[in-house]
């Protein structure tokens, strides 16, 4: 069996000619593709604007900066990839970690408790872990009730739906970010948007992504004014060529994740393996995760990974808790009594999960993974 990573892009010929007629275009960077697969995110997700930019990480990071003040204190979860508590500190803003729910996504009750304590917290950054949108009934009563700033990190869940809610529609929040990295659901290679039905929002979005500048149809045909201090976070023509080609796949390619998501419910039902979280339909499933309780296996989860790769099955973990990370201790972080996120990264890894892996594929995974943990 060749190896099977965790997680891959699906490319077919036709987003390879997609990219080929971009080639032979007159534009190769900021041009009518970019324009055109915003508006079809925008679309998609039922949003009122859409910006795409160079990554997740810039997607975030700009948003950060038209969100946050300096000082702002914003709840956040130590289940993420770095970036997005990365990015506000790059906004000067102070990050709050609260613990996470039982099924991987920040604990929005535990956040109200801490609103209700600190009415000083500006802002809420929750992450639709794994392509399972956040409760959008309680993100509502949030929203509603404290008037912060929530920012959905959507970058795992293109796609996903909560109660006819599409994932970047930004009902409950003020905007989304989205990555296009070639593990999501689409890719673009590198790639990332941010979503909002704000005006204001999108229009700043845009000064930033462009170094600053504003060019208006009162100025002279050569001048060009920088009036804020911007990045170079532009994506390209080929890029959104790939992504139109890709996001008309979309609906395909989050079937197909759901259908194997199921297949693994399946087998691993009445066994020490549980799924993160039962069977959801409504999730885009960008990752499959299961926990272990390690201390009832003759193996660590160590040996599981070395194991599982002697065998060419390549696992994940998905997250390390942010907060234990050595630059965050030392700023003062590590110490936030988190259990269940510290319980979790004990018990957690994630399973190959993309559309082109096989049933076969699957089942080999399935099958080696209970020898090696000798539940076969």
């Amino acid at each position: 069996m060749d190896f099977i990573p965790y997680g891959k892009q699906s490319i077919t010929q036709e987003d390879i000619d997609a990219v080929v007629e971009v080639l032979h275009s007159d534009y190769l960077t900021t041009g009518p593709k970019v324009k055109a697969f915003e508006e079809a995110i925008a679309a998609y997700c039922g949003a009122s604007y859409c910006v795409a930019v160079a990554n997740g990480t810039a997607a975030l990071h700009l948003i950060s900066l038209v969100l946050l003040n300096k000082g702002d204190k914003v709840l956040t979860t130590p289940n993420s990839f770095l970036a997005t508590s990365n990015s506000i500190l790059y906004a000067e803003a102070q990050p709050v970690f609260v613990d996470i729910a039982q099924d991987g996504n920040i604990d929005l009750d535990a956040c109200e408790a801490l609103l209700q304590k600190d009415p000083s917290i500006k802002a809420l950054y929750g992450v639709a872990f794994s392509g399972n949108m956040l409760n959008q009934e309680k993100l509502r009563h949030i929203k509603q009730k404290y008037n912060i700033i929530i920012l959905e990190d959507n970058a795992h869940a293109i796609g996903a739906e909560y109660d006819g809610i599409k994932a970047g529609g930004c009902i409950n929040s003020d905007a989304s970010i989205f990555s296009f990295h070639p593990v999501k659901h689409l890719t673009t290679a590198e790639g990332g948007a941010i979503t909002t039905n704000s005006k204001e929002i999108y229009e700043k979005l845009l000064v930033l992504r462009n170094h600053g500048m504003v060019k208006t149809p009162e100025m002279k045909p050569w001048e060009y004014e920088m009036r804020e201090l911007g990045f170079n976070y532009r994506i390209t023509d080929l890029q959104c060529a790939l992504g139109l080609s890709q996001l008309h796949k979309l609906p395909s390619f989050i079937a197909k994740r759901v259908e194997i998501a199921k297949r693994y419910d399946e087998a691993f039902s009445s066994t020490v393996i549980e799924p993160l979280y039962t069977y959801n339909s409504k999730s885009s499933y960008h990752l499959y995760v299961v926990l272990v309780d390690f201390s009832k296996c003759s193996i660590s989860k160590e040996e599981l990974f070395i194991k599982m790769r002697e065998k060419n099955i390549g696992l994940q973990l998905h997250y390390i808790p942010i907060n234990k990370q050595p630059y965050y201790k030392s700023l003062g972080y590590g110490d936030e009594q988190t259990p269940l996120m510290d319980s979790y990264y004990e018990r957690c890894f994630s399973l190959p999960m993309y559309p082109a892996l096989t049933q076969e594929e699957q089942e080999y995974v399935i099958n080696t993974l209970q020898e090696v943990l000798e539940l076969a």
